[in-house]
This record gives structure tokens, C-alpha cells and sequence, in this order.
């Protein structure tokens, strides 16, 4: 995603949660990255970036782009299964499933430039319902 900062909104779910995963934006899928890890408790921060993930970079193709954003699977402490099924180039809609992660795991969303956030921390969101930002 190059090295400019980006607003990274952090979804943990819990064992009680349903960990069904769904697309943010419309768009095409303009890469993936799978990356083997670590399984620290999905809810440290050091769970971005040392436990296992699938990395997913959404072409959104917003007027007056603000660029791409992405998502980011995480596998946690007792989840040891990522399920993605997109592929590079396909095009997405907002609110279809994509893939699943397992008992205690997180979805982190990395916003383009511009971006309005409208989750408040510690809110309860679900998937496919609650607007977390306004992209540009």
C-alpha cells in the first residue's frame, strides 16, 4: 500500500462472534498477499503485523480517487484458518461475503487519504451493516 500512513480501523471478533467477513467498497481486487505468522490473541496490536494474514488491496474507483483500500484478515490466538475467497482482478460489491476467519480473530481496514471515520472505538459493529468511515 506504499509508505505514506493510513487510518487502520482494527475489528476484533470474539469467540462469540460471527466471523464471517464481508467487502467494504465496491471495487476490483487488485492484489492479494497471504503471509504466514504468528497466532497472538487477535486483540494486541502486534497481531497486525506477527500473526498470520491474508492481505487483500481493493481498487475502489471512487470519484476523484482517494485511493485503494485494503483489508487485512488476521488469524488469532485459537483461529488457525483464513478463508479467502477472492481473487486478483475480480470485481466486488459492498456487502458480499468474502471469506472467514475462525474463533477470535480480526479484520483490520486500512483507509485511503481522506477518509471520515465513523466508528467510534469499543463500538459493537456487524458486518455488512454498520458504515465504519466515509471515503472521499
Amino acid at each position: 500500500m506504499g509508505s505514506e500512513p493510513r487510518v487502520r480501523l482494527s475489528i476484533f471478533m470474539n469467540v462469540f462472534n460471527v466471523h464471517v467477513n464481508r467487502v467494504p467498497v465496491d471495487g476490483t481486487v487488485v492484489a492479494l498477499s497471504y503471509r504466514k505468522g504468528r497466532f497472538f490473541n487477535a486483540a494486541f496490536d502486534k497481531a497486525s503485523e506477527h500473526n498470520e494474514r491474508m492481505s487483500i488491496r481493493i481498487h475502489h474507483g471512487h470519484p476523484g480517487d482517494a485511493g485503494d483500500l485494503a483489508v487485512v484478515q488476521i488469524a488469532g490466538l485459537i483461529a488457525r484458518r483464513i478463508k479467502c475467497d477472492l481473487g486478483q482482478g475480480q470485481q466486488v460489491r459492498q456487502g458480499e461475503r468474502f471469506g472467514i476467519i475462525r474463533f477470535g480473530s480480526r479484520l483490520d481496514v486500512y483507509l485511503p487519504r481522506g477518509a471520515q471515520v465513523l466508528a467510534t472505538p469499543g463500538q459493537h459493529v456487524k458486518a455488512g451493516e454498520t458504515v465504519l468511515a466515509k471515503l472521499q
